[in-house]
This record gives structure tokens, sequence and C-alpha cells, in this order.
């Protein structure tokens, strides 16, 4: 295939940023779309042109890290699928697609399509853990834990936490993510010693990141490529209420 890509170009995060046009040619339908854009780079090198940036690691669809908003779409046209793992052949000879960076105020542009997600790391340093001591290794049964109970929080855990529901939300509001790491701990006994002071620490340090408030639109859940359900925005809300209504911390 031969395509004509539209590519978001920014050297850094205090200089102005542009679209630029590029072409790429015989592009394999069975080529990821990173390797679309490791096959870019090369023509680029090779022309004595700086490469475009993006993030990128494990391209198995496990890390998170390819954040790629492309024809105006978290990770691409493909549901339920990461940018590493979306193929080319979900596109057409001589189709121009468009790639940006992730679009929120609390994630800066580093280079190109390279962002700054670090924001999702304080959230998680704030209260995403478990702190207190829980002992050796115990019996997978020693804990009585229900199936449904047990099948909700796996499905929680399994946020990868990439940030294409901030991408996709017009608020840029991280609550889909906050509330996939809260619902997680929540629902589990491991987590139920902190779990006032969790999700109040969370919630705040959200706020303070600079994220938009939730409208409860649903295009994070829509867009999410592991599908987290918007319940865990339900789950959410229930622990914050909760956590406040009987809080020491009446900040």
């Amino acid at each position: 295939m031969n395509l004509t890509l539209n590519v978001w170009r920014q050297p850094n995060r205090t200089t102005e940023g542009k679209i630029v046009e590029y072409k790429v040619k015989d592009i394999s339908p069975e080529m990821s779309f990173l390797e679309m854009l490791d096959v870019l780079n090369e023509d680029l090198l090779h022309a004595g042109q700086d490469p475009v940036a993006f993030d990128h690691d494990c391209r198995e669809g496990i890390c998170g890290s390819c954040d790629l908003f492309i024809n105006g779409r978290s990770h691409g046209p493909e549901k339920g699928t990461t940018t590493c793992q979306l193929h080319m052949r979900k596109f057409s000879d001589g189709d121009t697609i468009t790639i940006e960076p992730w679009r929120a105020n609390a994630f800066p542009v580093n280079k190109d399509l390279s962002v700054d997600r670090s924001a999702f790391d304080r959230i998680i340093q704030a209260g995403g853990y478990v702190s207190v001591n829980t002992g050796g290794v115990p019996d997978g049964n020693e804990i009585a834990i229900p199936k449904d109970i047990a099948d909700r929080a796996f499905e929680a855990a399994t946020c990868i936490a990439c940030g294409a529901c901030v991408a996709a939300c017009k608020n840029a509001s991280a609550m889909l993510f906050v509330s996939a790491k809260v619902s997680q701990l929540a629902l589990l006994p491991q987590g139920k010693p902190e779990r006032k002071t969790r999700v109040e620490n969370m919630i705040a340090q959200m706020d303070k990141e600079g994220f938009g408030a939730c409208s409860n639109i649903g295009s994070c859940a829509a867009e999410c490529p592991v599908g987290i359900s918007l319940e865990n925005i339900a789950i959410l809300n229930r622990e914050y209420i909760s956590a406040k209504a009987t809080s020491n911390n009446l900040a």
C-alpha cells in the first residue's frame, strides 16, 4: 500500500507544533501500525531528517505505551485494540492517515507523538497500592472471595494505563483510569484497611494534575482497548461519597 501520513511534529514542550505530510510506499497489510512508522522513520533517517518520536515498548498490547490518536480515535479504528496491535490491513491503498499525540493538559507533549503520562504514576503513588503488611503468599483458597467479585476485580486490574480514556473524553477526564485502580482494590479484602484514604487521596491527586470532570458520556469506555467498564466509575463514586461522609479529613 501507498499511504499519505499527516503527522504531528513538535520539537519540545515549549515549541508550537504542526501537522507535516509524509508519503510512505510499499507498506504490507500485515505490518503493525508501529512497524509502518518504523518504515517512515527509516526513510526520514536516510534523507537526513529527524525521525518521528513516538512511545512504544512491548508491542504486544500489554504495556500501554503506544498512545496515538489515529484519524480522530484513540488507538485507531479497531475496537478493543492498542496501536501496536493495529494492523495496516485495516486501511486501504491510497488512504490519508492523520496521527496525533494524546490531547490533554495533564499529558504534555514531550516531542512529536510522545507525551508525558507521569500524572498517572503520581495518582497511583497517592494511593493505588496496598501498604499494610499482608504477610507471606497465602494458599489460593485461604481467603474466600466470591467468584463474581474476583472476576470484577480482575477485569478492573486489566487496565494498562495507556490514557486512551483521557484522550477520548471531551473533558480529558481520568475517571475511568482512577476508577479501575480504586475498584480493583476496593473489591478485594486486601484493599479494605486503606479503603477510605485511598479513594480520597487518588481523587485529590487526579484533580491536582488538571484532569477534567466526568460527564458520563461513555467515550472513555468505548475507546478503552481492554474494555474497562463504566461500572467502575459508579463504584468509584460510591467509594468516594462513603469515604467523605465518614472521613476525618474535612478539607
